[in-house]
């Protein structure tokens, strides 16, 4: 009907100067033997404009239908590179923005509320647990001894690392630089492309003016925080090759952190089944 509509307006278009130059052009009808001829032809003029009023309804209704909604892209409400607050339930995953959004700066207090929900989200005390017993286990710090005392001692130590990590990666390292500390998702490409990018943004971020930086909050951060615990671990681990490890390993668990990020949406899609 469209084709049928748009068609009809083109021919109606291109007749209608040729009618409007005919009429204008007929003689005037003084001359009796004319007359007939000039009824005749208005006869058939007037048959012929039934057609043209015929068409110029075809163009009124393709202006209606324009006129309807826009219907919404399906791609925005695509599951596809779409994240959750939690992974796995449990897993805060409050810095994770879903594929293809793009969203306003954050300001300095709103990085630092950021760092709290996760520094101080229940998944936090129960991680820390688990490295605690990890740690007393393997006796990583002799000095801190066993038992329940040296679980309580490792536990608050691996506590502090956890929550002074998050405020210097997300609030005040980022409020500082005026880097966007969230992380956001590639969600389309291939595997070792979109692997490649999350692990690439340990050292490459966005800024709070939309362009892309060198990672400080990520590499500074981290570095901090590694400083940071030799004031609370035993005097025997506080060299420089124990805080240049820490750092490292922190470094490791944030990219470990962006993969599963990344692939956090194919997860729940492929695997969970969830949208």
């Amino acid at each position: 009907m469209r084709t049928i509509g748009i068609t009809a307006a083109i021919l109606f278009l291109s007749l209608s100067p040729t009618l409007v130059s005919s009429q204008a052009a007929a003689p005037h009808p003084t001359d009796p033997a004319l007359a007939p001829q000039t009824e005749q032809s208005a006869s058939t003029d007037d048959f012929e404009a039934q057609p043209d009023a015929a068409t110029q309804s075809k163009p009124q209704m393709h202006v209606t239908t324009a006129a309807l909604p826009i219907p919404v892209d399906p791609k925005i409400d695509s599951p596809e590179g779409k994240q959750t607050k939690r992974m796995f339930w449990i897993i805060p995953n409050f810095a994770a923005v879903s594929a293809g959004t793009e969203l306003p700066p954050q300001s300095a207090r709103e990085k630092f509320v950021l760092a709290s929900q996760d520094s101080g989200d229940y998944s936090s005390f129960i991680w820390a647990g688990l490295q605690a017993g990890q740690s007393m286990a393997l006796n990583s710090y002799p000095e801190l001894h066993h038992g329940a005392a040296g679980y309580g001692r490792y536990y608050w130590r691996a506590f502090a690392d956890q929550a002074s990590g998050s405020f210097f990666t997300e609030a005040v390292v980022p409020a500082i630089t005026h880097e966007d500390p969230r992380y956001y998702t590639l969600g389309h490409g291939g595997f070792f492309r979109r692997a490649k990018y999350a692990l690439s943004r340990v050292v490459i971020t966005k800024t709070d003016s939309g362009g892309r930086s060198f990672n400080f909050s990520e590499i500074l951060g981290n570095g901090m925080e590694a400083g940071l615990s030799n004031l609370y671990y035993p005097p025997e681990e506080r060299s420089l090759h124990n805080t240049a490890m820490n750092w490292v390993a922190q470094l490791e668990a944030a990219s470990l952190n962006n993969l599963i990020r990344e692939f956090w949406p194919d997860i729940r899609r492929k695997m969970l089944r969830q949208k």
